[in-house]
């Protein structure tokens, strides 16, 4: 479980890479810097009982802040001009995590809990990619009717991934699971349409490549050469007159 949550962020982080995305790296050492703040900061929230408090704790935390806050900063990276527009905010969110789950995997080993070490790095990793999802959703097409649905899926997913952990922490098992399957659902849409869009590219690319080997003096399939369809026709129609 401690390999689990080493690893399964930055893996994921390396599966929906693309190309391009060098000013994302940033997110590595300033996670590494919230890491060690965290540290002599503490708890902001003291956890107590099973109620409200507990959830609350686990908002600040545990699940939602450790996620928002990377958010927050990387929304305003781009508006200052230092990060372009087309930063991608799942792989800044991720990279900014990865150190905060290297200590997690260490400090929580022993006991080792599916809690601390399975179930809270799925939790993150819905709402990084989830949120990011639908900030995405916005900004390609932004008309009401989109608006209106991913902002409501922005602020639920907090929520809802919170509200999982608390599940589980009270042992009601089957309500953390399918708060847990609900808050995983965007993330794993996103993660499927950049894979087949990936390989859309591949492909692509490779029938370009094969198209170019086949027609070395022309740059692109569309400045292949065209049949000239009229003088065929002509030819054959002299041909026939000779006949």
């Amino acid at each position: 479980m401690s390999l689990f949550c080493l690893l399964c962020i930055p893996l994921l982080y390396f599966l929906r890479r693309t190309p391009g995305e060098g000013k994302s790296i940033w997110a590595l050492p300033l996670g590494g810097l919230a890491v060690i703040l965290s540290y002599f900061t503490g708890s902001l929230i003291s956890p107590g009982g099973f109620g409200l408090a507990r959830w609350m704790s686990g908002f600040i935390d545990i699940i939602a802040l450790p996620v928002l806050i990377p958010l927050f900063a990387a929304l305003l990276l781009v508006m200052l001009r230092i990060f372009p527009d087309s930063l991608d905010y799942a792989g800044f969110i991720l990279l900014w995590l990865v150190p905060l789950a290297a200590i997690r995997s260490f400090s929580e080993s022993s006991p080792s809990s599916p809690l601390n070490l399975v179930f809270v790095p799925l939790l993150w990793i819905a709402q990084a990619v989830g949120i990011s999802f639908f900030i995405g959703w916005i900004l390609k097409k932004p008309r009401w009717y989109i608006i209106i649905p991913s902002v409501l899926g922005i602020a639920a997913l907090p929520l809802a991934a919170t509200t999982s952990w608390w599940a589980f922490f009270v042992q009601r098992t089957l309500v953390g699971f399918l708060l847990l399957a609900v808050s995983l659902v965007p993330a794993v849409i996103s993660v499927v349409l950049d894979l087949r869009n990936r390989g859309i590219e591949t492909v692509e690319q490779r029938l370009e490549n094969r198209d170019q080997s086949h027609y070395p003096n022309f740059q692109s399939t569309s400045e292949l050469p065209e049949t000239n369809t009229e003088e065929i026709e002509k030819n054959i129609t002299t041909e026939y007159t000779e006949v």
